[in-house]
């Protein structure tokens, strides 16, 4: 409600606003929910678990956010945390979990400790930001190549030794759409201005799935 208020405040509600608002949430929701389900997944989590958390946390924030500027949605950061709470806790662990995180950050929010992070070193954040990333991408394989591994265990190596046994087992029609849909966010990022080019490659790689049913 303060960012609507903050919005009228500004002469934000004319109707080219309106509409380019709109059709901003359309394109970015389109893109959202399947990155949503995919961060879902990749936590241990069920698909439609992914689709639940983004709703209702975007509507939470835009209603209750402190600022029309602030932005909401799924990140993969998480992904290397709960992945791990899911295989040793279940989802009930999961959810207990988040719980708790929640009660800590407005707990941190109401004793103003937010400024803290400014004492964390930069190499600390670079660091953790990185082995996200490598998690992330090696987490990505599966889905990316086909691939079928067996039991993987929980740790990295673990997982990742799984896979790298798994490669024989690649399937080329899977990994062609996902080159394709790289492919696509590669240039498109480049060339393509009004349409965000992960909307293009859902699209392209959807329609293609749906006409040869690979």
């Amino acid at each position: 409600m303060i960012a609507l208020l903050q919005a009228k405040a500004d002469g934000l509600w004319t109707r080219s606003q309106i509409r380019d608002n709109v059709l901003a949430g359309i394109v970015v929701a389109v893109v959202a929910l399947p990155l949503a389900m995919a961060f879902a997944i990749a936590s241990g989590a069920r698909p439609e678990s992914g689709l639940y958390t983004s709703i209702v946390a975007g509507v939470l924030t835009s209603l209750c956010g402190g600022t029309r500027v602030q932005i909401s949605g799924p990140t993969g950061a998480f992904i290397a945390v709960l992945a791990v709470i899911t295989a040793q806790h279940g989802i009930a662990g999961l959810h207990i979990a988040t719980l708790m995180a929640g009660v800590i950050l407005v707990g941190f929010g109401i004793a103003r400790l937010g400024a803290v992070i400014k004492y964390i070193p930069s190499p600390v954040i670079i660091g953790f930001t990185a082995g996200i990333g490598v998690i992330i991408f090696v987490g990505q394989w599966k889905d990316f190549l086909g691939l079928k591994p067996g039991d993987s265990g929980a740790h990295f190596h673990e997982k990742l030794w799984s896979l790298v046994q798994a490669l024989p087992s690649l399937q080329p029609a899977t990994t062609g759409l996902a080159l394709l849909s790289l492919a696509i966010l590669t240039v498109g990022a480049r060339h393509l201005r009004r349409v965000p080019a992960p909307l293009v490659a859902l699209v392209v790689v959807t329609v293609l799935q749906s006409l040869f049913h690979f």
